[in-house]
């Protein structure tokens, strides 16, 4: 049940991405947000429910009302034209509780697939702090992260999951090459981006 979840928030980062590079209408792109949202905090809720209880389980359910949260927050932001500092406020405080679960994947699980997928998504919950509260001008920048993120931490390692591939040692190794490009990619278009910046500065 948890990995259709992770399916459906690649569709919505997908759709996000693309409106955040204009290529989507915002209201339109809500409706998905909301759907999804509502999914990702009734799941994990009832999953909490008949669970046993147990602290990590715990731990490894809440994570989901993160997205849900955020994807209810952005569907609002997005339907009702608001100016977007709730969401960039929430968003910088999920930042600090993604980082927190990187740390954990790390120093507990000794999982550095999930480790780097978690800092990949604290990035880009940063990201939404900074264009909506620092007000930087980086919606494209943070459409294409967006966009290539839905991929690779959310959709293909949910369709491998589906088929029983995705725990494969194999897997597991080639997608650490997977997200260290993903990084890298997303440190060049940001050096990019700062050069171009300062350039129009300037001019």
């Amino acid at each position: 049940m948890l990995n259709v979840g992770i399916l459906l928030s690649g569709a919505v980062l997908f759709l996000n991405g693309l409106m955040l590079k204009g290529k989507a209408e915002a209201k339109s792109v809500a409706i998905l947000n909301f759907l999804v949202g509502i999914l990702q905090i009734v799941i994990p809720f009832y999953l909490i429910a008949i669970s046993d209880q147990s602290n990590w389980t715990i731990y490894g359910l809440a994570a989901t009302f993160l997205f849900g949260l955020t994807f209810l927050y952005v569907s609002f932001t997005f339907y009702k034209g608001m100016d977007g500092s709730g969401l960039g406020w929430f968003s910088a405080w999920v930042t600090m509780i993604a980082i927190f679960y990187t740390l954990v994947s790390i120093v507990h699980f000794h999982d550095y697939v999930t480790a780097l997928t978690w800092l990949m998504w604290a990035f880009l919950w940063y990201l939404f702090y900074a264009l909506n509260i620092l007000k930087k001008p980086i919606e494209e920048y943070v459409g294409k992260v967006a966009l290539v993120q839905s991929f690779v931490t959310l959709t293909f390692p949910a369709l491998l999951s589906f088929i029983g591939m995705w725990e494969d040692l194999v897997i597991q190794r080639l997608w650490l090459v997977v997200l260290s490009v993903s990084i890298l990619y997303f440190i060049k278009g940001a050096v990019e981006l700062r050069a171009s910046q300062q350039k129009q500065a300037v001019s």
